[in-house]
């Protein structure tokens, strides 16, 4: 059988396609761009999540600074011990405190990033 010359063979070539995911796939990050109820409920989760550290932390706070006057007006006479406590004494924990709830913060937020993108 000779061949038309007008039927050739062609050969495509090209970068593959890629294919769709199933219908019943959701993206997160769809969600929360378009303020569906679940994308809100992440956003909601944050939030919370961040709140719960940012309480914490001042709770913490209270607790550390929060006596301080009781103790000073306990002992009137050490003046220089009131100065040592508030320069020395109470820095480094509040520079701990400080370092955790930013570490606590950074956190909350790269789980919420890693769940939207699938990770």
């Amino acid at each position: 059988m000779p061949q038309d010359p007008t039927e050739r063979r062609v050969t495509v070539t090209g970068p593959p396609r890629r294919t769709r995911r199933a219908s019943g796939y959701y993206r997160p990050r769809t969600e929360i761009d378009e303020q569906t109820t679940l994308g809100h409920t992440y956003v909601r989760s944050l939030m919370r999540s961040q709140l719960r550290a940012g309480l914490t932390a001042f709770a913490v706070l209270g607790l550390l600074v929060g006596p301080l006057p009781l103790l000073f007006a306990a002992m009137p006479d050490a003046r220089r011990l009131e100065w040592g406590v508030l320069g020395f004494g109470l820095y480094a924990p509040l520079v701990l405190l400080a370092r955790w709830y930013v570490r606590r913060a950074e956190r909350n937020e790269r789980d919420l990033v890693r769940l939207v993108e699938d990770r």
